[in-house]
């Protein structure tokens, strides 16, 4: 049947006027009508759809998008259907980190819808939406789902649960998402569609929200008011602190003698930089950073010190060891920025955090300041005015910061080994990128070197996806941040491990003709988890790519003929393949100059070097072992443990 403008029976001037449409046409619909805007700058909230479709999908979202492409709505008395741009994904977990992505790079003031198909399709978007939750960034998930009506029972790839026969597999979503809802019935599409705009343009509740569609209820027509579909601005506020709460944080920092900021991704989402450098300047405090959080402030700022915790910097964690008053700043106190509670060996040690969300304030007994991040800095300057730290912490946090660069310089330089660490290409990167460009990074041994070694020119310029650690985000990612940031240069460093778990949106990135860099670092093997073996007695087991031998049975054969380079040419992109840092710089140079996405394969080193490290991260090690390694590793581990310990 096709749309059409009625009434729903009552007679009078004032009877509301409604469009007839499917579910599917309903939501795209309402999606292109959806607007966030924040200090004046207005958005569109969803500026496109991922999608791959199958039964579950194709004939109910597929035919709406298809339609919106086609023959758009016009005329109906509201306003007119806007166009929602439609990007066909390979993988539906890459199709979320895109989104993911995305949103990340506009500051969350934006994102993507995903669509997949029902079962597989579907499940495997959860991957994506914990990402997303975890790292509180927004994402629309749309599943499909079994039949609302049941005539059809069970339908292909339906889990049956003799308990209930509301249970799908898409239920996976809810401890994941930071709103759900399945769509049983058309009506109650619309105020669960207003409830989902709150979430994601909540700074403070935002993550994976999940409408999951029934196939047969996305084709179903029904009667929509046109008020459904008018344009709805979603205002992102900034929450300013409670007087009370900032007099109160403001006297527990007036009292520190060593006192510490630390960046999170709050700092940068919120775009408080220019608050964050005025409130370290007005009182002298060091800032250290996380992995979200870094490039909050300029490295080259005196004040900025680096990457705090397991993976941190020196300079930063003898900071935070020593450090009386922690000022917690939009940071959610993952196990790597405390070193599994660690870092902070005051005993005396106080928190004030600074932080859109009172869960993440909380943390560690701290002093709760509830605000936006910039609102708050800018409250928190004015309430210090005329206090600073004492003069000795920023000679020392200058000092330190100084000592540490001078340790890693060698990092950089080459080794004296066939192949080129992984840290001499981060330095000719880190060189060679502009201050508004942008790398990409998730799982592995680099996030590692990367937090300690990186200098960020800019709150955009590193984009480490570390809250999940989840390999295989950073190609898709570097498809999602291109998009939303055309003008960058988009540069994604991808492990070989990291490669042969997600390829897939190459071709994606072929078909929308976007142009990005995919550095693929060639090592054969997991680096991260092969010296994380080695170092906890476990002697690097299953973690190199080799063949299986035939004489022991174990796969320590010859290395795995697999030709990367190769593969990614089958995809049609130009592939470089280079085994040294000065021909990595030609190829970058290359690459940079080029209109078309390049990749540059680099042969580097395995067994790294890496840069020294003091912070600490708890994996347990094996209490009995006949392993003398593991043994000796479990003595290493208790002692470490040692200095662990809540804040309270």
């Amino acid at each position: 049947m096709s749309e059409h403008s009625g009434s729903s029976g009552r007679t009078g001037t004032d009877a509301p006027r409604t469009v007839r449409l499917t579910v599917g046409q309903a939501l795209v619909r309402f999606l292109g009508a959806q607007y966030s805007e924040r200090d004046g700058q207005r958005h569109r909230l969803i500026a496109g759809t991922f999608g791959i479709f199958g039964h579950g999908n194709v004939a109910g979202l597929g035919q709406a998008l298809l339609q919106n492409q086609l023959e758009p709505a016009a005329g109906d008395g509201g306003d007119d259907e806007a166009h929602m741009p439609y990007y066909q994904a390979r993988n539906e977990q890459n199709m979320v980190h895109t989104a993911v992505a995305y949103a990340r790079t506009r500051n969350r003031l934006q994102t993507m819808a995903c669509t997949a198909s029902i079962g597989p399709g579907s499940t495997n978007m959860v991957t994506g939406a914990a990402l997303a939750t975890i790292d509180r960034i927004p994402v629309l998930i749309l599943p499909s789902d079994v039949f609302a009506n049941r005539a059809v029972d069970p339908v292909l790839q339906q889990l049956e649960d003799e308990r209930a026969m509301d249970v799908t597999v898409n239920d996976a979503f809810r401890p994941v998402s930071r709103y759900f809802d399945r769509i049983w019935r058309p009506e109650q599409l619309i105020p669960s569609a207003l409830a989902a705009m709150r979430v994601l343009t909540d700074p403070a509740e935002t993550g994976a929200v999940t409408l999951c569609l029934p196939q047969d209820v996305q084709a179903e027509a029904h009667d929509w008011p046109l008020e459904f579909f008018r344009e709805r601005t979603w205002h992102v506020g900034r929450p300013v602190p409670e007087p009370a709460a900032l007099e109160r944080a403001a006297e527990v920092i007036r009292t520190a003698q060593r006192p510490v900021v630390i960046a999170g991704g709050g700092a940068i989402y919120s775009e408080a930089s220019t608050a964050l450098q005025a409130f370290a300047e007005a009182t002298g405090i060091p800032v250290l950073d996380t992995q979200a959080g870094k490039g909050a402030l300029r490295d080259d700022h005196e004040l900025c010190i680096g990457g705090v915790g397991a993976t941190g910097n020196d300079a930063a964690n003898e900071l935070a060891a020593t450090a009386d008053v922690v000022i917690g700043v939009g940071t959610r106190y993952t196990d790597f920025t405390t070193a599994s509670h660690t870092a902070f060996r005051e005993p005396d040690v106080r928190f004030v955090n600074l932080n859109v969300k009172s869960f993440d304030a909380a943390k560690h007994s701290a002093q709760m300041l509830v605000a936006d991040a910039r609102a708050g800095l800018e409250a928190l300057t004015g309430a210090l005015a005329g206090w600073q730290a004492p003069s000795e912490q920023r000679e020392r946090a200058a000092a330190l910061r100084a000592d540490w660069d001078a340790l890693v310089a060698p990092c950089f330089d080459p080794h004296d080994q066939e192949l080129p660490a992984q840290t001499e290409i981060f330095g000719a990167l880190n060189e060679m990128m502009g201050d508004e460009d942008i790398v990409i990074n998730a799982a592995g041994s680099m996030p590692g070197d990367l937090q300690a070694l990186w200098r960020a020119k800019s709150p955009l310029q590193y984009h480490l996806e570390y809250g999940y650690s989840c390999m295989g985000y950073e190609l898709p990612a570097s498809l999602g941040a291109k998009m939303a940031a055309p003008d960058s240069e988009v540069v994604a460093i991808i492990g070989d491990g990291t490669f042969q778990m997600a390829p897939q949106e190459i071709a994606t990135i072929v078909a929308e003709d976007v142009k990005v860099i995919l550095v693929i670092l060639q090592n054969h093997g997991w680096s991260s988890i092969g010296a994380l073996s080695e170092s906890h007695g476990s002697q690097r087991f299953g973690t190199k790519y080799r063949m299986r031998s035939k004489e022991s049975g174990q796969l320590d054969g010859p290395k795995l003929p697999m030709d990367i380079a190769a593969n990614i040419r089958s995809y049609g992109i130009e592939v470089q393949e280079v085994s040294s840092t000065e021909d990595f710089r030609d190829a970058y140079r290359r690459a940079e100059a080029s209109a078309q996405a390049t990749a540059i394969v680099v042969n580097t080193n395995l067994y790294g070097p890496n840069p020294p490290g003091t912070g600490w991260w708890d994996v347990p090690v094996s209490q009995v072992s006949r392993l003398e390694s593991t043994q000796q590793a479990s003595a290493v581990y208790e002692a470490a443990k040692a200095p662990q310990r809540h804040y309270l």
